[in-house]
Parts: structure tokens; C-alpha cells; sequence
């Protein structure tokens, strides 16, 4: 039986030393002994050999990978493994050229295998929220003032779309955080996103922009007002998600250093998932990750998607 509670990458490696036991413990998590084709959950199920099976309806064959991120892939599953223990445990993410390094691939094959990891991310960014709601906007991009003077941008202060990408953040006090890129934050773009993701009955916490106008016909509003130099106002405050953007922005500086506009979201969502699993150890949250692979990315779909 193999042990579960990995404490440490040591013993991820000592529990998977075969490419067949991360296979067995793979087939454990999906499918507990009860074979499911991914191409008609009703079809009886035959055991082929070298781990792979038949389904009777459509007679295609198929492993425990098809149909996940680890689908047509020559990289080893406990090079995988460790790729999803690191990046899923190291607080602020880790680099491609990083990555490259500890599980020797090359940069490209990391950055492609960090990037499926975080297609599948988003099964923790969803999800309806109650109670206390923060609610707040941030933009994603470089300082004007840091560039270099043949890289600065004109025009691009404040809130400007033009260097940089607006991303909404919808927090429950002591619960989850759902973050989102939009395009804008005007109320057209703002409205939407939280009737989809907050419960009518919660209580919403805004700053004062203009953009939450439409929130308060729906929603009991309160906002503190930054612009006075208001911050904090008994129960009304926005500091919660205003530190989950710091996390989020001293991860992409400190670690990716630039994140383009394309493939923003699955950055946001990689720090979202590490948000809404906090209180789990490494080893859940590694387990929880094994449960959610049915998000396959494929390498045309990322560069030309």
C-alpha cells in the first residue's frame, strides 16, 4: 500500500519509484478498482496488457492517463509528480528555468508542463460565495516608471488597459477567493462577475469606484472610501483581498517576473488554488490535484488558442 501522506519531495520519490506504481496509484484514485471508459461511461470495461483497456461500445482502447493532462505525453509520470508536488507546494510558484532544472527537462518541455498543471487549477476557482464578501479590482503589468526608456508605454496611468490587464477579485472572509481577468472595469464587465459568483444574501465590501454602482441595487453594499483615506471602518474594509493581491503580484514579480495578457488566467488561477487550499497539507493538496486531471491542454491550443 502506498503511503499518502507525503511530507516532503524525499518521500514523494521513495513512494513512487517506478513509473508502474505512479500508474497503480493513479488508477487507485480515479477509479477504486471500477474501470471507467472515458469514451462511454456505460461500456463494460476489458484489461488489455501494459496497463491498458477496451471499451466494449466503442472497442478504443485506452489507459489511465487518456483524457487527462498526462495524455500523450513521454515525459515519466514521477517526473510529473514532482512538477505538481513543487509548483502546487512551493508558496509562490516556481519558474519554468527552475522547474527545468530539479526534474531535467528542457525549458520548453517545463514551461508546457507548468502550463497544463494550471488548466487545471481552476476547479478551485469557482464557486458561490456567502457571508462577508471583499470585492476588489487589480491590474496585472510592469510600473511605467521601471521601464526602460525605449519600453515605455504613453498614455498608461492609472487605470489605463494599455500595459496592463484588469483582474476582479471576490473574496469570503474565511473562506474562498474566486479572481477573475475581465476587460475592463467598467460596470458592464464588474456587474457580471459578481451576480455569477456571490449569494444574493451576502453582504458586499467594495472600495468606492464607480464600477460596483449597479452591486448596490442588488446586493447590500458597503464601501470604504480610499480616496479620503478611509481604509478600514469598523467591519467594512477591503485589506483581505487587498493582501491576497499581494501574494499574487510578489509571485509573478518575485518568481515568473511577466505574465502575458493571453495567458494571464491560468496564473491567476494557480494562485487561487494555493489561496482556497491553505489549510490543507501538501499531501491533500497534491491528492486533491490527482482528482481534478480531466483538463487536458494541448500544445496548438495554448500557442495558437
Amino acid at each position: 500500500m502506498i503511503n499518502t501522506q507525503f511530507k516532503s519531495l524525499i518521500d514523494l520519490v521513495t513512494a513512487f519509484p517506478t513509473e508502474q506504481s505512479c500508474i497503480d496509484y493513479l488508477e487507485q484514485l480515479r477509479w477504486n478498482g471500477n474501470v471507467i471508459s472515458p469514451y462511454d461511461h456505460t461500456s463494460v470495461v476489458y484489461k488489455c496488457k501494459n496497463n491498458k483497456y477496451r471499451c466494449k461500445n466503442t472497442l478504443k482502447t485506452f489507459n489511465v492517463k487518456t483524457g487527462t493532462l498526462f495524455d500523450n505525453t513521454k515525459v515519466k509520470l514521477i517526473k510529473w509528480f514532482m512538477a505538481i508536488w513543487l509548483v502546487t507546494s512551493h508558496k509562490k510558484g516556481i519558474s519554468s528555468l527552475q522547474l527545468a532544472k530539479d526534474i531535467n527537462v528542457t525549458q520548453k518541455t517545463a514551461w508546457f508542463m507548468l502550463q497544463r498543471i494550471r488548466q487545471c487549477f481552476g476547479i478551485e476557482n469557482d464557486g458561490e460565495l456567502k457571508n462577508e464578501v471583499e470585492i476588489d479590482e487589480t491590474f496585472v503589468g510592469g510600473k511605467n516608471k521601471n521601464r526602460h526608456a525605449n519600453k515605455k508605454v504613453k498614455n498608461s496611468q492609472g487605470r489605463s488597459f494599455k500595459d496592463k490587464t484588469p483582474v476582479i477579485g471576490m473574496l469570503e472572509r474565511k473562506g474562498k477567493v474566486v479572481a477573475r481577468k475581465i476587460q475592463s472595469t467598467a460596470v458592464e464587465h464588474i456587474t457580471p462577475q459578481v451576480i455569477q459568483n456571490v449569494h444574493r444574501e451576502a453582504k458586499v465590501i467594495t472600495d468606492e469606484w464607480c464600477g460596483y454602482s449597479l452591486v448596490s441595487r442588488v446586493y447590500d453594499h458597503a464601501f470604504v472610501k480610499h480616496n479620503e483615506g478611509e481604509y478600514v471602518n469598523g467591519r467594512i474594509y477591503t485589506n483581505t483581498i487587498e493582501g491576497f493581491w499581494g501574494i499574487l503580484k510578489r509571485g509573478i514579480v518575485g518568481i515568473y517576473h511577466s505574465v502575458s495578457r493571453k495567458h494571464l488566467q491560468r496564473y491567476v488561477d494557480e494562485f487561487v488554488y494555493r489561496y482556497n487550499t491553505r489549510h490543507r497539507s501538501e499531501a491533500e493538496r497534491f491528492n486533491t490535484f490527482l482528482n481534478n486531471i480531466q483538463h487536458r491542454l494541448k500544445y496548438t491550443q495554448l500557442i495558437y488558442g
